[in-house]
């Protein structure tokens, strides 16, 4: 067996050069910081969300009407906790962040509890909106045998559950937190909502994959999505030294009883996408539509022939070239 690598007299030198590397750029470093939330916690966090808002189906599956009580007392404080931690840590870090003094009883620690309580207080209305979510997918899919399945199986429900819950914390004006907890869900199921966008009820993810929502996007009531759906910035306004200007629109309007078909692409804060109307696949949209009305493109032309050493089906002799043969769709 080789003998073990070893870095020798050259130990020094390197850490001396990888420390110096830290002092350089404090954009990739946390030294002499103290506040900085757990990615791990807030997952955790966010997993056990999903068994209380989807009871029987995550997590714990032998509830019955005589354990379900002891189930959600036994889950409430874990989830209580961890939300107070996180929440507190990512205030604090903020007012870092920031430059604040941050004191032996810093004022995120109250804030923190009070917003933990909060959010717990809005689990049944998050439910509430929930149940309209899964019944618009199990209604926008054929395919789909029972809202069981669309539960358990649907990528487009997992994100916008994990949306749902972000929503509220980012309304509550917890920071970081939210963002975590939607990329998270992103890297799961490949869709990218941000967790400050308002999106009404009713609403599906057909597919899913590739599906980016915007911060600033607002959505209204039963629209459905397909998959690979963009809802994006179209430019960002930047002030005289060159830096992106935050918190203005950027990103489109959708009103309700839209839907957007597969890889279609809306864009900018002044586009909206009025109410009943649909934009067909592969569409790139910068301008707004009325109510009721389909953007579609033109049907492709298409060109049809034999593979080479093939023999063209047509009998035709008439043809002047019977191997290749325009059409349209």
């Amino acid at each position: 067996m080789a003998e073990p690598f070893a870095i020798g007299e050259k130990l020094p030198t390197l850490v001396d050069n990888i420390v110096a590397s830290y002092k350089s750029d404090e954009r990739t470093q946390r030294i002499d910081r103290h506040f900085l939330p757990s990615r791990d916690h807030i997952v955790e966090v966010t997993q056990l969300l999903l068994e209380l808002v989807y009871p029987g189906f995550f997590g714990r599956q032998d509830l019955s009407t005589h354990n379900v009580s002891f189930h959600v007392g036994e889950l409430l404080p874990r989830i209580g906790n961890l939300l107070y931690e996180q929440s507190f840590r990512c205030l604090c870090y903020r007012d870092e962040y920031e430059g604040k003094t941050i004191s032996d009883q810093p004022p995120c620690d109250a804030k923190a509890r009070r917003l933990a309580q909060a959010f717990l207080e809005k689990i049944p209305a998050i439910r509430e909106v929930l149940a309209g979510d899964v019944q618009a997918a199990y209604e926008g899919d054929p395919a789909a045998t029972n809202t069981d399945e669309v539960i358990l199986a649907y990528p487009g429900v997992l994100a916008v559950t994990v949306y749902r819950l972000a929503h509220e914390l980012h309304v509550l004006d917890v920071p970081l937190m939210p963002r975590i907890m939607t990329e998270w869900a992103h890297t799961i199921t490949g869709v990218d909502i941000h967790p400050g966008a308002t999106i009404g009820r009713n609403f599906f993810i057909d597919h899913a994959t590739g599906v980016v929502i915007g911060e600033t996007t607002e959505i209204g009531d039963n629209v459905k999505l397909y998959q690979g759906v963009t809802l994006g910035a179209l430019s960002f306004r930047k002030d005289a030294r060159g830096r992106v200007i935050r918190g203005h629109k950027r990103h489109p309007t959708v009103e309700g009883e839209v839907t957007i078909y597969a890889n279609a692409t809306v864009l900018g804060g002044g586009t909206t996408v009025g109410r009943g109307s649909v934009v067909g696949a592969s569409v790139f949209l910068t301008r707004a539509i009325p109510a009721q009305h389909a953007v579609t493109h033109r049907a492709p032309e298409l060109r049809l022939r034999p593979k080479p050493g093939v023999a063209p089906e047509s009998d035709d002799a008439s043809s002047e070239d019977p191997t290749d043969t325009d059409f349209q769709i």
